[in-house]
């Protein structure tokens, strides 16, 4: 039987989430006496049927997959995110050494592939462990993280690699850093002119005991008009 391991972020009201976007709620509106007592199934000896609850959340809260309209591209919304894109063979890449508010530079990537003893042939799910979802749980989740710059996420795209994804409240760099250097949310403008997806909160990258050699399922879900979607984020080993 394969084993999965989930790399995926909880979503709950207390969560970390990027500045601008809503507080998730998750709100019980009726329980299985009320809906009994609604259907009339209670009179019958059936004083219990169903629950069910309200959710309203941003698409950009915990572990999701950016549609490319989230960064211009106007007529790619999250019903468009081709699924055979989302399911393929994994490449983590150990970025762990690099501090908060640093780039991942191309050179950085070459680094990891070479640490690794392996090439990228296209098609590769790359996921970028930074480390910090280690303390997503915390305020400083969202400041203390290194981040792609357009530079690096296009040599991955010229590698044959179209979804990529990181284990940070975003890809980019944290909001400061980008500011600093008058270059904001290079890897969103880059959706305008580049067919490729990227993932922002995933979780638990240090539990794939291996680098490559797995599957990577992040299918989305079949939102329409959404600038992205929520993702269950799985990694997949055989045997």
């Amino acid at each position: 039987m394969p084993r999965l391991i989930d790399l995926s972020m909880p979503v709950h009201p207390a969560m970390q989430r990027y500045p601008g976007t809503v507080e998730p709620s998750i709100k019980l509106v009726e329980t299985t006496f009320e809906s009994a007592r609604r259907i009339g199934t209670d009179k019958m000896g059936f004083p219990e049927l169903f629950a069910h609850s309200v959710c309203t959340f941003s698409e950009h809260c915990g572990t999701h997959i950016d549609a490319r309209s989230h960064g211009g591209q106007d007529d790619s919304w999250s019903e468009r995110i081709p699924i055979e894109k989302c399911y393929g063979p994994g490449l983590r890449l150990d970025l762990r050494h690099k501090r908060p508010g640093q780039p991942i530079a191309v050179d950085d990537l070459k680094a990891a592939i070479q640490k690794e003893n392996c090439r990228v042939r296209g098609g590769e799910i790359v996921l970028l462990w930074t480390g910090a979802a280690g303390y997503n749980g915390e305020p400083r989740y969202l400041t203390d993280h290194p981040g792609m710059v357009g530079e690096s996420a296009e040599w991955l795209i010229d590698q044959g690699v179209q979804v990529m994804g990181i284990d940070a409240p975003g890809f980019d760099l944290p909001i400061k850093e980008m500011l600093e250097r008058r270059d904001p949310w290079p890897c969103h403008r880059l959706f305008k002119k580049r067919e490729y997806w990227h993932i922002e909160n995933l979780a638990n990258l240090g539990a794939i005991p291996r680098a490559h050699g797995y599957t990577v399922s992040v299918l989305p879900l079949r939102w329409v008009g959404a600038t992205g979607t929520h993702i269950r984020a799985v990694a997949i080993l055989e045997g």
